[in-house]
């Protein structure tokens, strides 16, 4: 009985790993020509968040997320900002607001001229953070906790949506301890099967 228990234990932790891919050898390319990707949070208390992404409604944006996640970028980082009801930021090498990526990418919304992102901010979209400059999305972003935020449409690049982990979410949103305890064990593309 204990070898069975041992060999279904084994086959269970065979069938997560391979489910999973920061393989360098992966590119952003090459998981963009497939399905919709689909992004896994993990945080360091063990939470887990899934977000599917949408490169229909935001290409670059999906892509420029899916190259930081692969190279490990915000493995580490935290959730600097937390508002609940309103939303959780991560994504800043600095922990305070001010850090990015060493590159920047064309806001791809409405307000400056991409009309093809419809998404809306409702609880779970996850989109880009950005300072006043419409084009200085690099690696913050930010999942919407309220129910939803109309005044960020159109205004922000909405990319995804959380599909599992709403119960994470909540957590991180209702945190009252110092934000720098909300670390982002690591950001993993998850394979299409």
């Amino acid at each position: 009985m204990k070898k069975y228990t041992l060999i279904i234990a084994l086959f269970a932790v065979l069938m997560i790993v391979g489910c999973s891919s920061n393989d360098p050898e992966d590119t952003a390319q090459e998981i963009l020509e497939g399905d919709n990707p689909k992004v896994q949070i993990e945080m360091e208390d063990g939470g887990k968040m899934v977000l599917e992404l949408y490169p229909a409604h935001a290409p670059k944006t999906v892509e420029n997320f899916l190259e930081l996640a692969l190279s490990g970028f915000y493995d580490g980082l935290t959730f600097h900002r937390i508002i609940e009801g309103f939303m959780i930021q991560g994504g800043d090498p600095n922990g305070d607001g001010t850090g990015g990526a060493q590159r920047t990418i064309t806001g791809e919304f409405a307000d400056n001229g991409f009309t093809q992102n419809t998404l809306n901010h409702t609880k779970g979209v996850i989109s880009m953070a950005r300072s006043h400059d419409p084009n200085s999305a690099s690696s913050q972003f930010f999942i919407v906790h309220g129910d939803e935020v109309p005044h960020l449409d159109g205004g922000y690049a909405a990319f995804g949506k959380l599909i599992e982990g709403e119960e994470t979410l909540d957590n991180i949103a209702g945190t009252k301890a110092d934000q720098n305890d909300v670390v982002i064990k690591s950001i993993t593309v998850l394979k299409n099967n």
